[in-house]
């Protein structure tokens, strides 16, 4: 009988075993006079991988400490990111830093959300709002005149960063950035989903990036800047997205700023789901049955919601509720807790939460997440025949 051969382990390029090995020792560091030995050599790597457009060593870095050190993985992500999203450029021998932000809108619609081009006088009137209430007296800031989804964002880490740094020319000089849009992929039609508009502001070096650092205000003067750029820019959001109910959050650095809109996206999902499941089935929401299991391959990455129809098992429609960074499901409340609680709130009592962790499963044929059936059984989400599922278009 054949021995069965052990799996060997990966091999990484000098690069990503350099990587690593940064990592560890940061994420290990007991001062900070260390931090700054270790986060400079590994700003230098990361820094010039990107420029040269080579995602592969820190991709494989990174998927490697996901599985082995989350510690270390932190520590290296969030540093990639600034390399990615944050630059230091001069012009005329003076030298500058440049931000790339990210101004999400959370918003849901029984129609179709719009993305699309943003015209001159629109882009004008966001960069001015962003000047007069977010950023720092001393900036200057360019806007991407496109109403973005994340499905139209840059994927890699350099090609952010290459975005990053032909933003920050234009924020500097003043001319308007020269993007081709024409490349972008569709966007997907969902019931909730994401909109950004993508900005990048630029400071002399040192100086301070946003409103709240002029004056030391802290989480007081973001609050403030926040009620400020709802009050002023609103209106000009409102006119991108007829048709939609939105929540504006205040525009951030871009990564950190993406992940808490992927958080503040979910209770949206779940109410478009119920008030389109109202529609189109002329049911109640308090007579939906929703079926709660929990998805992942060596934890729980994701919840998936299945709504059934009374008296029927089979799953009329789905809606997925992922997990980001470290949500602890110890915690109370925990995500399960605050999923149940927002079905709640919809109106959608008769709540089944299944115990075990099923394998994230998709569909062969249009990709499409499968939802878990009262019983268990790992099933494609499909509405009744009966449905009115009529695609309203208001722009």
């Amino acid at each position: 009988m054949p021995r069965t051969r052990a799996k060997s382990p990966p091999r990484f390029t000098r690069d990503a075993e350099r990587l690593i090995a940064l990592a560890l020792g940061l994420n290990a560091s007991g001062s900070v006079t260390e931090d700054r030995y270790w986060e400079g050599a590994m700003a230098e790597l990361a820094a010039k991988l990107l420029g040269n457009g080579n995602d592969a060593p820190i991709d494989a870095a990174l998927d490697h400490l996901y599985t082995n050190n989350l510690g270390a993985y932190d520590t290296l992500i969030e540093l990639v990111e600034n390399e990615s999203e944050s630059i230091a450029v001069t012009q005329a021998e003076q030298p500058f830093q440049a931000l790339l932000l990210a101004a999400p809108a959370v918003a849901w619609s029984k129609y179709s959300i719009p993305s699309g081009p943003i015209g001159k006088d629109d882009a004008d009137a966001l960069s001015v709002q962003l000047q007069a209430h977010v950023l720092a007296a001393g900036a200057r800031c360019v806007v991407v005149p496109y109403l973005q989804s994340i499905d139209q964002l840059p994927r890699h880490f350099s090609e952010l960063r290459k975005l990053t740094a032909r933003l920050a020319d234009a924020a500097i000089t003043g001319e308007a950035p020269r993007i081709d849009f024409s490349r972008l992929p569709e966007t997907a039609n969902l019931l909730a989903d994401t909109r950004f508009v993508v900005a990048c502001a630029v400071v002399p070096r040192g100086a301070p990036m946003f409103r709240w650092q002029e004056d030391a205000s802290g989480h007081a003067g973001r609050a403030h800047s926040l009620e400020q750029w709802i009050a002023q820019a609103r209106p000009t959001l409102a006119k991108l997205l007829p048709g939609c109910v939105f929540e504006c959050l205040l525009p951030d650095a871009y990564y950190v700023n993406c992940r808490e809109s992927d958080r503040r996206v979910r209770p949206f999902g779940v109410r478009a789901a119920v008030a389109f499941l109202e529609a189109a089935l002329s049911v109640k929401a308090k007579d939906l049955r929703a079926i709660v299991a929990g998805f992942g391959d060596d934890r729980i990455d994701e919840y998936r919601i299945s709504f059934t129809l009374p008296g029927d098992d089979d799953v009329a429609h789905g809606v997925v509720w992922p997990l980001y960074g470290r949500e602890d499901e110890n915690a109370r409340p925990g995500p399960l807790e605050e999923l149940v609680a927002q079905l709640n709130e919809c109106g959608v009592v008769d709540v089944k939460k299944l115990t075990a962790t099923f394998s994230p499963e998709y569909c062969e044929d249009c990709g499409a997440p499968l939802f878990a059936s009262p019983e268990g059984e790992i099933v494609h989400a499909e509405l009744p025949e009966e449905a009115d599922t009529h695609a309203a278009h208001f722009h």
